[in-house]
């Protein structure tokens, strides 16, 4: 049986800040199409990871492959064609001043993109807004409508890794129900690579695959998201984490599968 690809190969990842150790020997694969989870306690370094997979962070040492395709230390653009991140705070990831148009236009002049027009377009309508939101300011958004934006913006440049960091935090739980379903949609039409970085149990079971746990900068355990479903991991840590939260709102969870079977 022929195994799949892999979109994403992480070896022995190590960052430092000054003498704070925030991610030490992390090592993970991830196959094409998959969703995979990267979970943890605030500080665990979790974000870290990604940030370093995006080529926002540059100081760091070990491997990282995206696509077969060893990532140098400085941003390059080719590599932010295979991997886009999109990140927690829509209000924050926007600039205040430039409409949705010009958002988008941007990353294609940047990438020297050709129909900037129809991209834009077609964008609008993969995250289910449309053109009627092209030329609007963030401040004339609701919170889902800016997460959409911001999405739409990553998927412009026809990514093969979309790198998720806490997406649906900072928004309410209905409209969090609609982003998980618009992430596993695109996933599957597109067949996107998800990495997703959250501290929300019942997010990461609904939408990935496979996970990691994180705990002090180290991977703890890996583990298929069924386990964590059942309460069944291996390592205490994570065993620990799970029984931390219990108590955590599952309605988001509730109401993406409502969603998804049309409710």
């Amino acid at each position: 049986m022929t195994q799949p690809s892999l979109a994403l190969e992480v070896q022995d990842l190590d960052v430092r800040f000054g003498s704070t150790h925030a991610v030490r020997g992390v090592s993970f694969t991830v196959s094409d199409g998959e969703s995979f989870g990267i979970v943890g306690e605030s500080g665990c370094g979790k974000t870290t990871v990604l940030r370093c997979l995006a080529g926002l962070n540059t100081k760091w040492s070990g491997t990282i492959r995206l696509a077969g395709q060893v990532r140098s230390h400085h941003r390059d653009l080719a590599a932010a064609r295979l991997a886009q991140m999109v990140f927690q705070d829509p209000y924050g990831s926007l600039h205040p001043r430039h409409t949705v148009d010009r958002v988008l236009a941007e990353v294609c002049q940047i990438h020297g993109l050709d129909d900037v027009e129809g991209r834009i377009d077609r964008v609008l309508r993969q995250v289910g807004l449309g053109p009627s939101f092209r030329f609007r300011y963030p401040h004339q958004l609701s919170g889902g409508q800016r997460q959409r934006v911001a999405i739409a913006r990553a998927l412009i440049l026809q990514p093969r890794i979309l790198l998720l960091d806490e997406p649906t935090s900072a928004l309410d739980v209905s409209v969090q129900a609609e982003i998980l379903n618009l992430f596993r949609r695109l996933r599957r039409e597109f067949g996107l690579t998800l990495v997703l970085v959250t501290h929300n149990l019942a997010v990461v079971t609904n939408l990935c695959d496979r996970l990691v746990v994180m705990h002090t900068g180290r991977v703890v355990e890996a583990l298929d998201a069924e386990v964590l479903r059942t309460g069944t991991p291996q390592e205490a840590y994570t065993r620990q984490l799970l029984a931390a939260s219990r108590g955590y709102d599952r309605s988001t969870l509730a109401a993406a599968e409502a969603l998804e079977m049309g409710l």
